[in-house]
């Protein structure tokens, strides 16, 4: 449609809907002026308000970025931006189709707030130049919404998480409404098609509001798009089995869109202020339907109609570039320049090259602008968490190594009351395993949030809970990344195998973190909590699909100024561990900790030493006071830490003359390098502890290889030998999970015996009866179905059992003089 028509069809519409002439001129104009600042991002880098005829030189010569749905994108902002300042709305807007990012930059410029964060990109000719020439270019922006964009909680790199971190933002924010658009594309993924049942879990009367925007434009890259291609009943009925009440806008005529878009939009509006006052004022506790848009518009909407004799507008090939040869192609340059004149800068932009009042005067003002809302930069809202002193929490431990204590049971007292002092602004997520990982205590404090129906024998559910559980590990960490991101603060409790569905999420979280450290108008939020429990090692009942602890490569794999892991042997030091995580800003902290009762070794005084440490020689354990060790015993983990103080135990029985030091790593980034991380030891520490040439027997939680990547430029690299999970597991025992991946206390001492070379020859009658343990340990538990009592049983100082009998115990060293 030529823009000649559209002006006569915005005459027509006087009095054919909730747009004034004068509204319907300016929101048309709003919206020309955005999609021309779009057009030029991902072409031009000179003459930018086209002052006089388009040169090669003017456009860039690599065109990257994504048309096809930013209009839409532009289209959909217009009109939010009327209602915010007609209702006065706290609004937030989350795109979807992240690529789209032209749109919302050119928006924020729109607004004035591009230019209060980014003065060099000022609301004039020159600072327009500049807006243009950084987009998709080296030393600029990226070419999707990035955290680069102001009023962005998503990171626009990949699609499926936009409607969930929607409703993250929502909870307990009573008075947002957060506008979400779900791209077809986006729609099609698995994340997304889970986040429409967040309608079960969010409360009207407590959390605020999302209003869904389905943007159907037909097509991804190359293909169609699966709701866009279904029939409209089918589409429909889906919507509406989800939850929704949707409402279609749909078409290709500017002016009769506008129309119906303000006037759905105002429909939408008012459903959701009367959803959420029956609520609060009348008590309102059934599940309502949630009003949503469907927007069918074209694909590539006011771009070139047909290039070299292809379709463009509402096709694929618009999708991205529409035309890549603007630069060496005279024929492109003339439909480019054909493009951007149909918009009329000349109308829009005044001689400065500032937005004329008619469009700059359109958006609401200071905080209500969506690229100033103070919620998408949470860090300017964040409260520090009320936190109970977690020493009140003390596991009393009157000898180390003793006792059966659910570490995580306890940490889950700690979190109750953590939840029962920030009411508003902490949560707890978990798929479905709150109370499988110990963490039942916080419904002391609250129930699990539900709003769908309620049955007489559910336990714990209420409209307004605060432990979100949902069987989907991408809706609790996508819930809890807009929590964080709006300046709430949380915790996230998984199966360690399963944690792994989020990979592509804490991705994408942690580059979000990374490079809003270099963003000086970014203010710090709160920190992304993972807790880890129902381990590997204790994985043994539900079998080899349950055993996998390889999150810690993948999460180390991140740069390291966001990213802690943490492995306390015990309760204590998981209270230590978990207070500190919760206290931080701008870090992904990963804490692995078992949930099965356990054998404790430090008392709150001890662990709290320990865990500033975050690593340290057990002296009580140790046999090397006063001397060089013949061999350092490293563990990291709790089960790891009992089989090597188990191992230890049978060695010094054996051997009272052998040095052993055990030396226990709570912060694994310690063995890093601190050129590397900045927790790690500095070279002459690290040898501190490790030596520089005696041999280090290390049983490590995780994948063993990790461990030589932390230390490989140590001096002594080359005698650490690493012990941890090689990929052997069944449904076993415990401790035969620990003996087919060779991390148990005999393999551990057998270990010990070939590397420390005074004992290879008279070690061998222990490593004899060691190997006769291992053969006894697999002949007893095919027979008995449980572990030997020996193992089951032990303790420090219980002694090493049956392995030491007689003989085998001269002095290692030769008596001093």
């Amino acid at each position: 449609m030529t823009e000649a028509s559209t002006r006569e069809e915005i005459a027509a519409t006087d009095g054919a809907g909730p747009l004034t002439p004068e509204e319907l001129t300016r929101i048309h104009a709003w919206w020309r002026a955005a999609n021309y600042l779009s057009v030029g991002q991902i072409y031009l880098m000179d003459n930018p308000l086209l002052r006089e005829p388009l040169r090669p030189e003017h456009v860039k010569p690599r065109l990257l970025g994504h048309w096809g749905t930013t209009p839409g994108l532009n289209f959909v902002y217009a009109h939010l931006n009327r209602a915010i300042a007609a209702r006065d709305l706290d609004c937030m807007y989350v795109m979807g189709p992240g690529h789209g990012g032209p749109g919302p930059v050119a928006s924020a410029w729109l607004e004035g707030t591009y230019s209060e964060v980014y003065p060099d990109v000022s609301q004039d000719e020159p600072g327009m130049k500049r807006l243009f020439t950084q987009f998709s270019f080296p030393g600029g922006i990226p070419s999707h919404v990035a955290p680069e964009t102001p009023g962005s909680i998503h990171e626009g790199g990949e699609l499926g998480y936009a409607l969930v971190h929607a409703y993250g933002a929502a909870f307990d924010n009573p008075d947002l409404v957060v506008a979400a658009v779900v791209g077809d594309g986006e729609a099609e993924t698995g994340p997304l098609a889970a986040s429409w049942h967040a309608t079960k879990f969010v409360d009207p009367a407590r959390d605020g509001a999302v209003l869904p925007i389905l943007h159907l434009n037909g097509y991804k890259i190359a293909n169609p798009t699966v709701l866009a291609r279904i029939e409209p009943d089918e589409l429909d009925a889906l919507l509406r089995g989800y939850g929704h009440t949707p409402y279609v806008v749909e078409g290709d005529d500017p002016a009769l869109m506008h129309q119906q878009f303000a006037a759905t939009l105002d429909r939408c509006l008012d459903a959701i202020a009367d959803i959420q006052r029956r609520a609060r004022e009348g008590g309102a506790a059934e599940r309502p339907r949630w009003p949503m848009i469907v927007l069918r518009s074209p694909k590539g909407w006011t771009g070139p109609a047909e290039v070299d004799g292809h379709r463009v507008e509402g096709s694929w090939r618009s999708h991205q570039v529409p035309f890549a040869n603007a630069r060496e192609d005279d024929g492109h340059r003339r439909v480019l320049e054909e493009w951007l004149r149909s918009y009329r800068p000349e109308e829009l932009f005044d001689d400065a090259g500032a937005p004329v009042p008619a469009v700059r005067d359109l958006h609401p003002e200071g905080t209500r602008r969506m690229s100033a809302n103070p919620h998408a930069n949470g860090g300017l809202l964040l409260q520090p968490l009320r936190i109970p002193a977690f020493a009140d929490y003390a596991v009393p431990v009157p000898e180390p190594g003793t006792g059966a204590v659910e570490a995580t049971r306890v940490l889950g007292e700690f979190l109750r009351d953590v939840m029962r002092g920030n009411p508003q602004t902490f949560r707890v997520f978990a798929p479905d395993e709150n109370n499988s990982n110990r963490l039942g205590a916080v419904l002391e404090a609250t129930d699990r949030t539900w709003m769908a129906r309620r049955e007489p024998e559910d336990d714990h559910l209420a409209p307004d809970g605060r432990v979100m559980e949902v069987l989907s590990e991408h809706l609790c960490q996508g819930w809890l990344e807009g929590y964080l991101l709006t300046g709430r603060h949380g915790f996230f409790s998984c199966y360690e195998a399963f944690i792994h569905v989020v990979d592509s999420m804490v991705n994408q979280h942690a580059k979000w973190l990374k490079t809003t450290n270099d963003i000086p108008w970014r203010r710090p939020v709160a920190s992304l909590n993972y807790l880890l429990t129902s381990h590997v090692w204790r994985q043994d009942h539900n079998g080899f699909s349950h055993q996998d602890p390889g999150f810690i490569d993948h999460v180390v794999n991140k740069k390291a100024d966001v990213i802690r892991v943490y492995l306390p042997p015990d309760a204590n030091t998981l209270l230590s561990v978990a207070d500190h995580c919760l206290r931080t800003r701008q870090y992904v902290n990963v804490i692995v900790a078992g949930k099965q009762p356990a054998l404790q070794y430090l008392d709150m005084d001890a662990a709290v030493e320990h865990c500033t440490k975050g690593i340290g020689i057990w002296q009580w354990a140790s046999t090397d006071a006063g001397a060089e060790p013949d061999v350092v015993l490293a563990c990291a983990g709790d089960v790891p830490t009992m089989e090597t103080l188990a191992a230890a135990e049978i060695l010094t029985s054996a051997f009272p003359d052998l040095r052993v030091r055990v030396v226990n790593v709570v912060d694994l980034m310690r063995l890093q390098d601190d050129r590397e991380h900045p927790h790690g030891l500095s070279d002459a520490e690290f040898d501190a502890y490790f030596t520089t040439d005696r041999p280090v027997v290390f049983a490590y939680h995780g994948y063993p290889w990790l461990i030589h990547r932390l230390t490989y430029r140590r001096t002594n690299h080359g005698n650490i030998h690493v012990r941890g999970y090689v990929e052997e597991g069944t449904t076993t025992t415990p401790f035969d999970m620990c003996v087919v991946n060779g991390i148990d206390r005999y393999d551990l001492a057998i270990d010990v015996i070939d590397r420390v070379p005074r004992l290879r020859s008279r070690g061998a009658h222990l490593r004899d009866r060691l190997r006769d343990r291992l053969i006894e340990h697999k002949r007893y538990i095919r027979t008995h179905g449980e572990d030997l009592p020996e193992v089951a049983g032990w303790q420090w100082g219980s002694g090493a059992g049956p392995v030491v009998v007689g003989g085998g115990n001269e002095p290692l060293h030769e008596p001093e003089n």
